[in-house]
């Protein structure tokens, strides 16, 4: 007995393994049976057993079924029936859990189904057809597997006009493993448009929906294969009026939205133009009619991400989506399901208990509540869809049905917040209704705080998208505070947000935006600093932006806060980025820093040095012609100082650059280094003759008589009046 107890636990899981097993074994035994009539019907029966019941699945991978029956399958012995039973077997076995699919893909499944597409039995294909088709279908699948074969892809092309069953499954797989532009490419170059195109005719209403989905994957961000789509023609109409005729309200929702998704990437990809009437009267009122309460959550999730991604870059399409059935306030009934495990725990107690429950008050940062929310189980369905539903939830308990609806809480949020984003991109009337809508802020504030990251993304994405009003700057957005949360989420964040949040915050720290000088006083310029560090060229760009709004027309202590915490070291590393706009930006802030002549001089007078290293180094640059005139601009701020002014006249070299530009053929040049010339000879100032003798030693007077009679009038009043302190 003393010897058994110090091995307890391991017998105890072995013969809990064996009870589980035991009734599965002789399944896999009948496999090895010497008759291959008895492996036939053991084959059978072994898929009679599993249909259904995750159970045995398990058990059978775990007895080694699998690696026996993709033994048959592949042996040339093996009867055709015998292998078509094996496939469909297998197929079973993959419809199971993902750890089923990845015990399969250990056993190198998908090259021994792709070689039993050679068979010319059609029966056999259709079984390993719909066996792949599950498998790539699963998120463990790796898709790069369809395309590791170049044979692969044309054979599958050739198995299209076997049968509509071949002609669904391909399609399936298709629009499944077609995930990066390259698979667009590999698929596009074997002609997989002309070969599906008239599928979307078939009399298969699975084969068109697949053949429709396998074309929305395929048009997705893609100008070539737009381009090819919108001149094909299938029956003698063009592929465009197909997928419109998908679009009207007696098809099926399913076929609407994929059809609408089509018609969105083909114009999102400049094959549709934003105002043809198949996008305006048909596209964008269809998927406006997705985000209706009364479609299915899923539906609404779809249509709504759809429609924002239609609209984002149009602002018309943005003005005539804002007036659709009232969208903008239709989108407040995304927000009424609960999102917070606390209070999906709410809700069930009190159904437990029997108690009425009209669901959470969203929390209100102001006390207002919301006294229009309600449960996710209170949705209501159109009559068309709401057998099928009620059917589905039959099978399903109280709390599950809840958990069915709660669990597209966060999806609901995101969706809508980007379609907001999208509806206020440009316009500042649409962008007050927004924000007038019910709860508004509240409801965005609260979402920068979710658990969900997709939630927080597509939050800060909304609110950079409404900071972009100035009325809001000052009104809204202060009035809640909004400031608050965002630099709680620039805190610690995925860069995805950060990008984002950090390009809101660029917004908030405007001249004159309320916000400004409680950020400043909250810490903002060492997070900012920390960001101009970053890998990422967007965050390094946003942070040396905002860092640049944040410096103009600041005062004295705020300034050296920036330069202290920026250190002369990383400022001087910005002004040599790679990247054009964090140089642009660096410039910018170097162009703020350098403004009033207090500060220029303070700032020249520790800094000065380095300033003129760095603006020489890019005045003798390959740079484009908007660096050198934002350097020129800084120029022209530094000769406005006092003392500063001295660097540029005791600096040969810098003379003669400004001399250069003076003299450019772009107008642009020109008019900034003239500034620089019209603050270093203003008579009033002291040393005003010196520095006048010098520049007409170099010929710089010379050169302003020429611009004197220049035909460009801002040139030529600049050039007359730099002549004019001469003579002064």
């Amino acid at each position: 007995m003393t010897k058994m107890a110090c091995v307890l636990e391991p017998p105890l899981r072995m013969s809990v393994l064996s009870e589980v097993t035991a009734s599965s074994r002789h399944y896999v035994d009948r496999l090895f049976d010497p008759d291959p009539q008895k492996v036939l019907q053991g084959v059978v029966d072994m898929k009679n057993a599993v249909i259904g019941n995750n159970k045995q699945k398990a058990n059978l991978i775990v007895l080694g079924a699998v690696p026996r029956l993709l033994y048959l399958l592949q042996q040339e012995t093996s009867s055709t029936e015998l292998k078509t039973e094996c496939a469909v077997v297998l197929g079973s076995l993959s419809m199971g859990t993902e750890n089923n699919v990845k015990s399969l893909l250990d056993c190198h499944i998908i090259p021994a189904l792709l070689q039993g597409l050679l068979s010319a039995d059609i029966r056999f294909i259709e079984a390993c057809l719909r066996c792949l088709r599950t498998i790539f279908t699963s998120p463990v699948t790796p898709v790069e597997l369809l395309y590791t074969d170049a044979t692969v892809i044309p054979h599958l092309m050739l198995l299209l006009s076997r049968s509509l069953y071949s002609q669904e499954y391909i399609c399936q797989i298709f629009a499944h493993c077609c995930k990066a532009p390259d698979h667009q490419t590999i698929l596009f170059n074997h002609g997989v448009v002309q070969n599906i195109a008239h599928l979307l005719t078939s009399m298969s209403y699975k084969v068109r929906m697949q053949a429709l989905k396998c074309f929305s994957v395929l048009a997705f961000d893609n100008p070539q294969v737009s381009m090819t789509l919108v001149n094909v023609l299938v029956d003698g109409e063009l592929l465009p009026q197909i997928f419109v005729k998908m679009l009207q309200r007696d098809k099926p929702i399913e076929m609407q939205l994929t059809a609408a998704k089509c018609l969105t990437y083909m114009c999102r990809a400049g094959s549709i133009r934003t105002d043809d009437t198949c996008i305006v009267l048909k596209t964008l009122p269809c998927l406006v009619r997705m985000c209706n309460k009364e479609r299915l959550l899923e539906e609404r999730v779809e249509g709504a991400e759809t429609l924002a991604y239609l609209i984002e870059p149009d602002v018309e399409l943005q003005r005539i989506a804002s007036i659709t059935d009232h969208l903008i306030s239709m989108l407040a009934d995304y927000f009424k399901y609960p999102s917070s495990v606390s209070a999906i725990t709410d809700i069930k107690r009190h159904r437990g208990t029997g108690q009425t429950f009209t669901g959470p008050e969203e929390a209100e940062p102001r006390g207002t509540g919301d006294e229009s929310q309600c449960t996710a189980a209170s949705i209501t369905l159109p009559l068309s869809q709401m057998t099928s539903y009620t059917q589905h939830c039959s099978l399903l308990t109280a709390e599950e049905k809840l958990d069915h609806d709660l669990k597209h809480a966060h999806e609901l949020r995101q969706a809508a917040f980007k379609l907001y984003a999208s509806l206020g991109a440009n316009d500042e009337d649409i962008r007050k209704k927004i924000i007038e809508a019910e709860h508004m802020m509240d409801r965005i504030v609260n979402g920068l705080s979710e658990s969900s990251v997709k939630v927080r993304l597509a939050a800060v994405r909304c609110l950079h998208s409404l900071s972009r009003s100035v009325q809001q700057l000052r009104t809204s957005f202060q009035d809640h505070a909004v400031w608050k949360p965002l630099m709680k989420v620039l805190q610690n964040a995925p860069d995805d947000i950060l990008v984002v949040a950090s390009s809101t915050l660029c917004n908030l720290l405007l001249e004159f935006s309320p916000s400004k000088e409680p950020i400043l006083e909250s810490g903002a310029v060492e997070l900012l600093c920390s960001l101009t560090l970053s890998e990422n060229p967007a965050l390094r760009v946003n942070g040396i932006w905002a860092l640049m709004n944040m410096a103009f027309q600041a005062d004295q202590k705020i300034k050296s806060d920036i330069l202290r915490g920026l250190s002369t070291e990383q400022l001087f590393r910005l002004l040599s980025d790679s990247d054009v706009n964090v140089l642009m930006k660096t410039l910018g802030l170097l162009r703020n820093l350098l403004s009033t002549r207090p500060h220029i001089d303070q700032i020249m007078s520790t800094h000065g040095k380095q300033i003129m290293q760095a603006v020489t180094f890019i005045l003798e640059g390959e740079h484009n012609i908007e660096v050198k005139e934002q350097t020129l601009c800084i120029l022209a701020n530094i000769a406005d100082g006092t003392t500063a002014k001295d660097l540029i006249m005791t600096n040969d070299d810098i003379l003669q650059k400004i001399k250069y530009y003076v003299g450019h053929s772009n107008l642009k040049l020109q008019l900034a280094a003239m500034f620089c010339i019209a603050n270093l000879t203003w008579n009033e100032e002291e040393g005003s003759q010196e520095r006048q003798d010098k520049l007409r030693e170099i010929g710089i007077v010379e050169i302003l008589h020429k611009l004197s009679q220049s035909t460009d009038p801002n040139l030529c009043d600049k050039a007359k009046t730099a002549l004019q302190q001469y003579f002064a």
